[in-house]
């Protein structure tokens, strides 16, 4: 029922989407903050239980876009996929703010068939054709997820926003962040300040705590939100929001997430 070019966006979907309700998702940077360009970074890329902690699955690259502080792409280099994780190396060679991102947007649909599980992943202009009108338990909505990081090579440099879908807008740089001090965000849904997401931000290395540790909280009538870091060290932070703003008028919802990995140094 699915046709063969959808499924490299199958399998990026089922490793964003699905299996990330129980399974966290990040892409991780050997460094974020370096004093010149022309350096090199490796950057890991999975889904698992524990914060930074390869246990469970790769995230796949497709999607995956590098962008310049001069907004220029950057081509990725050595990808490669194997059980646990995806890895990239990453050349930066011009100075400022460099974007990562996996961002997938697509329509998905679940429903019985015979007493057997079916799904499907694909464009607005295919569901008519792939998903049946009419089935036992069908669900269908629009999916829309945005992983990134940020590297700086030498002086931070404005990020500007993307305009779709949930994203993060930095009043505080995220690569000019120190333990205990208090940096401010903004989310975004399509271009606009999104309030009332919740938000959460969890310090690296939960597998070694017997606390998650998280930070919950809530952008206000602007979007905005402040976190203050407890210590150093990596951070995740993931934030949803969910709206009737659907690509297809076969989608009943549109699902969004916003992920983000940040490195917070000591003072």
């Amino acid at each position: 029922m699915k046709p063969i070019h959808q499924c490299a966006l199958a399998a990026l979907l089922l490793c964003t989407s699905l299996a990330a309700r129980a399974h966290d998702v990040w892409l991780l940077p050997s460094a974020t903050v370096l004093s010149a360009e022309n350096a090199w970074i490796t950057v890991d890329a999975a889904a698992g239980n524990d914060k930074f902690y390869f246990n469970h699955r790769p995230l796949r690259l497709n999607g995956l876009t590098v962008t310049a502080a001069d907004g220029s792409a950057i081509e990725p280099q050595n990808q490669n996929t194997g059980e646990l994780r995806s890895t990239f190396d990453l050349k930066l060679t011009k100075p400022g703010t460099y974007r990562l991102a996996i961002a997938s947007d697509a329509i998905a649909a679940a429903w019985e068939e015979n007493g057997e599980r079916k799904r499907w992943f694909g464009t607005p202009d295919e569901v008519a054709d792939q998903v049946p009108a009419q089935a036992d338990k069908l669900r269908v909505w629009q999916s829309v997820r945005r992983i990134e990081a940020f590297v700086t090579a030498g002086k931070p440099t404005e990020i500007k926003p993307v305009g779709k879908g949930l994203e993060l807008l930095p009043i505080t740089h995220p690569n000019d962040l120190y333990a205990g001090e208090t940096a401010t965000f903004q989310m975004l849904l399509d271009g606009k300040p999104a309030s009332g997401v919740e938000i959460q931000v969890v310090p690296g290395a939960s597998r070694y705590r017997d606390q998650l540790e998280a930070i919950k909280l809530t952008s206000d009538e602007q979007g905005k939100f402040s976190v203050q870091w407890p210590h150093a060290g990596m951070y995740w932070l993931d934030a949803d929001a969910q709206d009737n703003k659907t690509a297809s008028s076969r989608a009943s919802e549109r699902r969004l997430a916003y992920v983000a990995t940040f490195e917070v140094l000591p003072q």
